[in-house]
């Protein structure tokens, strides 16, 4: 199982449009049957204060079953989304066994690009 981290945000959006963003593309690759998507924690509790498990706004967590056809997926899926904002900046940031890519307003063929070598690197796949 590989665990893909996306970060998400929006030019201007508050808390409350974040989450609802972050609800949304969670369906969206819920759908996609390409393993567990949750959201992402926070990090451990300040020192002193109840164990609750706090949630990061904007922060998905992805456990991909299969690695290389499921990150294609997921990334297709995430500059969808990116596009979806229209003329509104969007960035995604996607961490995957500690290398890290950032999406936001590139060129298309420039994010495809990028996209591609990020895939290739923790496929196998070249193209």
């Amino acid at each position: 199982m590989t665990e893909l981290r996306l970060q998400l945000s929006e030019s201007g959006a508050d808390a409350e449009r974040l989450d609802t963003l972050t609800r949304y593309l969670r369906q969206e690759l819920v759908d996609l049957e390409v393993g567990e998507v949750t959201a992402q924690p926070a990090g451990p509790p300040p020192p002193g204060t109840r164990a609750i498990e706090a949630l990061a706004i904007g922060g998905l967590l992805v456990t991909l079953s299969e690695s290389a056809q499921s990150v294609r997926k997921v990334v297709a899926t995430i500059r969808a989304w990116l596009s979806a904002g229209g003329k509104t900046k969007r960035t995604v940031r996607l961490e995957l066994e500690g290398d890290v890519l950032e999406l936001s307003e590139v060129s298309e063929s420039e994010q495809t690009r990028l996209i591609e070598l990020f895939v290739s690197r923790h496929t196998g796949a070249g193209g």
